[in-house]
């Protein structure tokens, strides 16, 4: 439930703050009569995302249990690689995020009003698209129960009023913060869901060695336990884990880490007055 509420909030801030800036550019710049299109984009890309997740979620089903293994494991490993590009690219453009989308907006608005739902929708649609794959992958991972939905859920609702917050100018990020710390989380997250997604492959038969154990600690830290039940939850932890797993966990982990933590908190702290220090969406 922690991992998906972490999940929400951060895709969703992403695509709110998106939302915010395009809205705030269209009233600071007198075009009110394009926020009609602008908000059937947006309502377009969130249609679109629930109809990918709904597809996710029951697609698979009347398929044998390899088949929805394959599945399953092949979706995860493609959230993964979805999840870290993104990850990585929000913290290169995150503070040309603005500027960007006020230049692609405004070249929208110069080629009709329906290009502005156009552009609307494809900015709002890659972040819905990238969350419920990976929410859906972070599901898988964790169990089926109701409660990585719910964690989901809040996780959006929360970044939703924040969104509202920053646009109204009643709260300020500082976004470089959040997107490094929860970046941090989201590689960490990521790297069970893959372990997650080559044991998927494992039982389908695609991959090799399903009986091949790395450790087994499940008489240390049972499956059914508050605490493992916490530890699957957050780090996607399975007791039983074989070779192949662990050596996927950690020749993700430890390089993606590395590079992450170094390229974001290997660079000097810039000047106070600083522009790029404090990047914030304001009405």
């Amino acid at each position: 439930m922690l991992a998906n509420f972490l999940i929400g909030l951060r895709e969703g801030l992403e695509a709110s703050l998106v939302v915010g800036i395009l809205v705030a550019y269209l009233v600071k710049s007198n075009r009110r009569e394009r926020l009609p299109q602008l908000w059937v984009g947006v309502a377009v890309a969130v249609v679109v995302s629930l109809g990918f997740g709904a597809l996710l979620t029951f697609g698979p089903q009347g398929m044998t249990f390899e088949a929805q293994e394959a599945i399953g494991g092949s979706l995860s490993i493609v959230a993964v690689g979805l999840i870290t590009w993104m990850i990585f690219w929000m913290g290169k453009t995150a503070r040309h995020l603005k500027r960007d989308l006020q230049h692609k907006l405004d070249d929208a608005v110069d080629a009709g009003k329906w290009a502005v739902a156009v552009m609307a929708a494809l900015a709002v649609g890659r972040e819905g698209l990238e969350t419920a794959l990976f929410l859906w992958a972070g599901a898988q991972a964790t169990g089926a129960s109701t409660r990585p939905l719910l964690g989901a859920v809040l996780g959006l609702a929360v970044a939703v009023v924040l969104g509202y917050l920053v646009y109204r100018g009643a709260v300020r990020l500082n976004l470089k913060v959040f997107f490094s710390w929860t970046g941090l989380l989201l590689i960490v997250i990521a790297a069970g869901v893959l372990a997650y997604g080559v044991h998927d492959l494992q039982e389908a038969g695609i991959l090799p060695g399903l009986n091949s154990l790395a450790f087994d600690i499940s008489a240390q830290i049972p499956p059914s336990s508050w605490y493992g039940t916490l530890l699957k939850g957050v780090f996607n932890l399975t007791p039983a884990t074989t070779w192949l797993q662990a050596v996927a966990w950690t020749l993700y982990a430890v390089p993606t880490l590395a590079i992450f933590i170094r390229t974001t908190f290997g660079h000097p702290r810039p000047a106070p007055d600083a522009t790029a220090a404090q990047q914030t969406v304001a009405a």
